[in-house]
């Protein structure tokens, strides 16, 4: 249950506690409090525990040189530890930083891992069960991992085949499409939700988490079946806000060591990431002619620009473009080298080119 806010004391009184609930009172996300908090902490023990009123510039300077040159970060990762001690000096101690100068990354843009149409077969082919209709999902409704695992019954709409996000990234709302292929598999999954909800009632469980306030406000809410999440954990474990024992979602880890054998066993020479899975949904609308402005608001992308990036990952076959090297060889037959020193008695260079 790592991404449910842990309960805090009614008067904090250590610094990270006080630092988080001034986090909550801005009404912030989770995930955001725990990335301004692990980056904040980092930069205190870099600078050997000393009370961050009493550091500034120099000390930010360093710590921020540091994670460039020492720690080889990236452009976002410096960009976000900056925001977190930007937060904490600002926002937090009301303290104004003067310009700071130090080393910075440059920023550059990456290409998504995206795998062909061929490879997303041949890892499902390695994948049975619930595990192999997770990633179907994500392949088919361009889902995020934490999307996925945290949709419960009631965000299904068969009748209008549209999925509901709730509170994703960036804690938005969106809509995305429930690929009709895998209704019936959907279904059944509700299904054994429904008798394992069942059995959690009658063991004196059943209890789900509620996000908010909705469980003061609808205390019954959390015993029906449509909050009840639609890929449940194999265990029922305490709730670090409430100390209930409940049946919490999977864990992403559980996913990505299936993913990650999955793809070993297919024989794919690409990095194993469940995120990948996004970006081939989007990259293969793309592909087939789905126009920008539809995959952004499939995606839930709120600036166009980030949905750009899958075009330079297209397949330019599939855009009538032939390399010049194809029209070499579909005019002049030439055959690969090869072929041409096996014929010349030239095994050894052969065999030294393919390995």
């Amino acid at each position: 249950m790592d991404d449910i806010r842990p309960k805090l004391p009614t008067k904090p009184e250590r610094f990270m506690d006080i630092l988080r609930q001034h986090i909550r009172k801005q009404g912030l996300s989770y995930r955001t409090e725990q990335t301004y908090t692990h980056w904040i902490k980092r930069f205190i023990h870099f600078n050997r525990l000393k009370h961050p009123a009493g550091m500034g510039s120099a000390e930010v300077e360093a710590f921020l040189t540091h994670l460039t040159v020492q720690g080889l970060c990236a452009s976002n990762t410096q960009r976000v530890a900056l925001n977190a001690i930007a937060y904490l000096y600002k926002q937090f101690l009301g303290k104004e930083i003067p310009d700071l100068n130090f080393k910075l990354v440059k920023k550059q843009r990456r290409l998504p891992i995206v795998y062909s149409r061929e490879e997303v077969a041949a890892v499902l082919s390695h994948l049975q069960g619930v595990f192999r209709l997770q990633i179907e999902l994500m392949y088919g409704s361009g889902l995020r991992s934490a999307e996925l695992l945290s949709l419960r019954i009631k965000d299904l709409d068969f009748g209008s085949n549209n999925i509901f996000v709730r509170g994703g990234k960036g804690n938005k709302d969106q809509t995305t499409l429930l690929p009709k292929g895998i209704i019936q598999d959907l279904q059944r999954q509700v299904k054994y939700v429904s008798l394992l909800h069942q059995q959690d009632l009658l063991a004196g469980y059943g209890l789900v988490f509620l996000p908010d306030a909705l469980d003061r406000k609808c205390p019954y809410a959390a015993k029906q079946l449509a909050w009840q999440y639609l890929f449940p954990a194999n265990t029922i474990s305490k709730c670090p806000r409430s100390g209930i024992y409940r049946r919490h979602h999977m864990h992403s880890s559980t996913l990505t060591r299936q993913v990650n054998t999955a793809v070993g066993k297919a024989g794919i020479n690409k990095p194993a990431r469940c995120h990948a899975f996004r970006h081939s949904f989007a990259t293969h609308l793309l592909e087939t002619g789905y126009d920008l402005r539809t995959i952004q608001e499939l995606l839930g992308h709120s600036d166009v620009s980030t949905t750009e990036i899958y075009t330079h990952v297209v397949n330019r076959g599939n855009k009538g473009v032939l390399s010049p090297s194809d029209r070499l060889r579909g005019q002049h037959k030439i055959e690969p080298i090869y072929s041409w020193l096996y014929q010349a008695g030239k095994t050894e260079y052969a065999l030294f080119a393919i390995t």
